[in-house]
């Protein structure tokens, strides 16, 4: 009941944030480069912080040209700054050839085939940073993202019995299966449920 009276006052909220996800595809490879570019920022630190060091990056032009050390320079307040310039300048090789950016081709066919693409060919992308990205351009909702603020969450309402110290990717598919079930048992989607758990403990939904 608690968190059904939670999802009501944040439903229109929630589904607004969603609808804007399920358009990114429509927008150009070179967006949805910068979106991969915040989800490779977002372990350990705040997302509002991401945000800020993206649309920094893109402003300096650097998101597309520059080493890791002008990278790091512009990304204040991430944590890691080093290995995550890094990761990013990596993402470039892999998605960028000069100036042509060619990543949504890369982005077609199963999603779970998709996601284990990612996760082998993206440095900096684990099974979390990857359902984050395709989630956030809107062909990843069959996906949990499943960080401590969310697993807390599945641990309060008995999804599952305990956080994990460490994540391995089966443990990762085991409780993200339960997830989606716990979803299904109280009529919450998936990608709905992320972003509920996420606003009650942020205050907002962003994300």
């Amino acid at each position: 009941m608690e968190l059904q009276e939670h999802y009501e006052k944040r439903k229109d909220e929630i589904k607004g944030r969603l609808n804007e996800f399920s358009k990114m595809m429509q927008k150009s490879d070179e967006e949805i480069f910068e979106e991969l570019v915040f989800c490779l920022l977002t372990p350990q630190s705040k997302a509002r912080t991401c945000d800020k060091a993206v649309k920094k990056l893109k402003e300096k032009g650097l998101l597309f040209n520059g080493d890791v050390k002008d990278v790091k320079a512009w990304i204040a307040g991430v944590r890691f700054p080093n290995e995550k310039a890094k990761h990013v300048v990596a993402a470039r090789k892999t998605f960028v050839n000069g100036n042509n950016v060619k990543l949504k081709d890369k982005l077609n066919g199963d999603n779970k085939e998709i996601r284990e693409w990612l996760v082998k060919n993206v440095k900096g992308l684990g099974y979390k940073e990857a359902s984050h990205f395709l989630r956030n351009i809107g062909i990843g909702f069959d996906f949990a993202i499943l960080d401590r603020h969310i697993m807390k969450n599945l641990k309060k309402y008995s999804v599952i019995d305990d956080v994990p110290k460490t994540l391995t990717p089966k443990k990762y598919l085991e409780i993200e299966e339960k997830m989606k079930q716990f979803s299904e048992r109280i009529g919450i989607s998936l990608p709905e449920l992320d972003l509920l758990f996420w606003s009650m403990e942020a205050g907002e939904v962003c994300r």
